[in-house]
């Protein structure tokens, strides 16, 4: 078992070796039947109605739909009111119809072909669908809220999701030990083995912030050694090969023996509930279809299935015993699979009346009045992000001092703190302390922040330092951001395991559980979200058009070309702009709300800001919506530090607001009918150009807009911007290589919007391979050249868009 603590070695005996343990009265046993007959009956029925149809059904382990209620109906009796469970597609449905109790008409129309759908996205094939439901545990009389969270066919992925989302819902509740909300995870064997964010879950299971006070997991074990003698039944090692691994306890059952399991899985919830500690379920059982109903298992294992296809049904076996026990009676058996093929026969003839399938209804986070009745926002309005100035003060004040008496700080942070004091007597912000203006202002208006990522409490580059550490007493520390009002939402800043996969997986979840939070995921650089890309392809970017389920996650990527090589320098813009939906070929009216039905109508957001006070609007700007988006921010990192990336108070106070664009300021506004180029570009390139046109003496003859939300592609803003130089050749300038950043992606909205009147021409590095180089001469080099180019007023002479 893997445990050093004697106590819950000794409980664990107790459990399994005290003579007799495991005795059940008549009425359990009729309820484990009747559970069994609606498992079996349940996809016995799919079978005949829809022979041809993928369902994955879950014959062979039928016993795992009593197993769960039986999980659930323990963690009941011992006080869990919430629980929230994740799995893969094998036995999906069934769980939803006799676990959730998903009503079955809504299944069974599922499978309708002419089934119109409503207008609310693309949609999800059934058995990656979740749900939400809250009813009476009918065993223990006490109301149970059950979520199946969404997943897609990457079988484990889900696994983080689920944890961040319990974590978030006992955050809100005040349960910090775990005895009111819960998850269950069920796994295959094969992928609770061999995939690594299983182990990266896990691994979060006892870290500060992140633990859960344990899950029960359900591992569905198809690799049995078969024999006639149930009790030599073997199970495959994985399972006990990744409990080593995670210290938890691991309990093999044989899923033919359904009493066996029930009491295993009674005591598996007993454990979870008594030590807040994860535990193992193995369930060895067997498939007694292929991959899916399509699939011919005989092609490449054909004894296996010779012996699976005279394998008795565990239905039978069971019926069988209890009858001959005079617990039931045949005729009672009869009736209680007659009543149940009843129903469904019942609910197939409702199915038939549906016309639209509402994906809607398998929603698995509602935020009940968050938004209309109908599922729409409130309004489509967003007021101003600024905050009045009395409010940056105080904030400034509390983030430049040390709110604990006798708290004894670095030398170095000493010097980092008086900075920031300087700064508020100047009105000015740099980024870290724009950041803390943003979090401080939303905390008072009573949103929870939560800051997750590797080393975010400092910051990568030393740069936040929301966690202070006194010096002198270990693990003694202070977050002044929890001392900004008496009355402020909690402040939750948290280093994670050095995982990206698990951990994005987890904050996204998180973000699910409550519209009214920012919930932030800092990449250590955003080169680096790339091994989380399954969580930011089938959750965060598509999650809404899937599922109906808003997300208002907020990934932070440090991105710039710095000299620092390729995995240092590129969090990848490109990809992120790709998968936008907004579309480049469609010329856009340009209503009152606009800009806010824009936003509505992507399905993310993507920014590069190039100044701290834009960077503090576009975050409080994210809670301020009436709905949610992912939001996808690409931050710096020398200009955490650039003596020009300030801003003022002026940009941040009361009636300020978020800039999409920001228009050219200087001397080419004034005279814009003299203007010969006006460059377009994003992000850090920005104060680049600037030096470079200083240098050269044209600030009358180049204007520099820059593009601060790129996606949706502000059209409105850029069409007016385009309009005030009329005779200015245009460009675009990015540090990134030409098939990398952001070129593909503006290129042809400009098009558009131009009505294809006026090139957009490239100014920036030659395509590449990779995203970077990694020596500094190189990069300098190609530095040059590109503002050169871009200063080059003949540089497009004669040539041919």
């Amino acid at each position: 078992m893997f445990i050093n603590d004697v106590e819950q070695c000794q409980w664990i005996r107790q459990k399994f070796e005290t003579p007799g343990v495991m005795q059940f009265s008549s009425e359990e046993k009729r309820t484990l039947l009747a559970r069994l007959v609606r498992s079996m009956r349940f996809e016995d029925f799919l079978a005949r109605k829809w022979s041809s149809e993928k369902r994955f059904g879950l014959e062979g382990c039928e016993v795992m739909i009593p197993a769960l209620k039986t999980i659930i109906d323990k963690s009941s009796e011992m006080g869990i009111e919430n629980v929230i469970l994740g799995m893969p597609h094998r036995g999906r449905l069934n769980v939803l119809a006799n676990v959730i109790r998903k009503d079955l008409e809504q299944i069974f129309c599922q499978f309708d072909p002419k089934l119109e759908a409503a207008d609310e996205g693309s949609g999800d094939v059934k058995y990656h669908l979740g749900m939400y439901h809250e009813r009476i545990n009918r065993v223990t009389n006490r109301n149970i809220t059950l979520s199946l969270v969404a997943n897609p066919s990457h079988l484990e992925a889900v696994d983080p999701v689920v944890q961040g989302k319990t974590k978030a819902e006992q955050f809100y509740r005040g349960d910090a030990q775990g005895k009111k909300v819960m998850s269950i995870l069920v796994h295959g064997d094969a992928a609770f083995a061999g995939q690594g964010v299983v182990y990266e879950t896990f691994h979060l299971s006892d870290l500060p912030s992140y633990t859960t006070n344990g899950t029960v997991h359900v591992v569905v074990n198809n690799q049995i050694g078969f024999t006639t003698d149930p009790r030599m039944a073997r199970s495959s090692p994985y399972p006990t090969d990744v409990a080593r691994v995670v210290n938890a306890p691991i309990f093999h059952v044989n899923a033919d023996d359904p009493e066996a399991v029930i009491y295993v899985c009674s005591v598996a919830a007993e454990w979870r509930n008594t030590f807040n500690k994860d535990v193992v379920v193995d369930l060895v059982c067997y498939r007694r279809r292929g991959h899916n109903e399509m699939d011919e298992p005989m092609f490449t294992q054909p004894l296996m299935y010779k012996q699976i296809h005279r394998q008795v049904p565990v239905l039978k076996k069971y019926a069988d015993k209890l009858i001959a026990e005079g617990t039931v009676t045949l005729q009672e058996f009869e009736e209680e699979i007659a009543k149940y093929d009843r129903i469904c026969e019942e609910a197939y003839g409702r199915s038939k009346d549906k016309k639209i399938l509402h994906i809607k209804h398998w929603l698995d986070s509602p935020w009940p009045g968050f938004f209309n009745v109908d599922g729409e926002p409130k309004s489509m309005t967003c007021p101003a992000t600024g905050i009045p100035e009395d409010v940056l003060t105080h904030i400034g004040e509390v983030a430049s001092s040390v709110p604990l008496k006798d708290f004894k700080i670095h030398t170095g942070l000493s010097r980092i703190l008086r900075g920031r004091a300087d700064m508020i007597k100047n009105r000015t912000v740099d980024w870290a302390l724009a950041e803390y203006m943003a979090f401080g202002s939303l905390l008072k208006e009573g949103i929870h922040v939560r800051l997750s990522g590797q080393d975010v409490e400092r910051g990568t580059f030393s740069h936040r330092h929301h966690v202070l550490h006194d010096q002198e007493v270990d693990r003694r520390t202070c977050v002044p951001m929890n001392h900004l009002w008496p009355d402020q939402a909690p402040y939750t800043v948290c280093n994670s395991s050095l995982s990206e996969y698990g951990v994005l997986g987890f904050e996204l979840g998180y973000a699910m559980a409550s519209p009214n939070a920012l919930v932030l995921w800092e990449a250590q650089f955003g080169d680096f979200h790339n091994t989380a890309q399954c969580i930011i392809d089938q959750f965060i970017s598509t999650g809404q058009a899937k599922w109906v389920r808003h997300n208002g996650i907020v990934l932070l990527l440090p991105h710039g070309m710095e000299g620092m090589g390729p995995e240092h320098s590129s969090a990848r813009p490109e990809r992120f702009l790709q998968m936008s939906n907004d579309d480049s070929d469609a010329y856009p009216v340009f209503t009152e709300d606009f800009e806010v039905s824009q936003l509505y109508d992507c399905n993310w957001i993507v920014v590069n800001c190039s100044t701290p006070a834009n960077y503090f609007h576009v975050l409080r700007r994210q809670v301020l919506l009436p709905f949610r988006k992912p939001l996808i921010i690409f931050t710096p990192k020398s200009l955490l530090r650039h003596p020009e990336a300030k801003s003022s108070f002026d940009q941040m106070v009361s009636g300020a607001s978020f800039q999409r664009v920001i228009p050219e300021d200087g001397a080419a506004a004034q005279t814009p009918e003299q203007v010969r180029r006006l460059i377009f570009c994003t992000g850090k390139v920005y104060y680049d150009l600037v030096k470079e046109r200083s240098s050269q003496g044209l600030e009358e003859q180049v204007a520099i807009t820059r593009l601060e939300q790129i996606s949706p592609f502000p059209f409105d803003l850029i069409k007016q911007e385009a309009e005030k130089y009329p005779g200015a050749e245009l460009v675009w300038c990015q540090e990134e290589h030409k098939n990398m950043g952001y070129y593909d992606y503006i290129s042809p909205r400009f098009m558009t919007i131009l009505s294809r009147a006026r090139p957009i021409w490239y100014v920036g590095r030659d395509p590449a391979a990779a995203p970077a180089t990694g020596n500094r001469n190189t990069h300098l080099v190609s530095l040059k050249k590109f503002l050169d180019t871009a200063f080059n007023l003949q540089a497009f002479e004669g040539k041919t868009f």
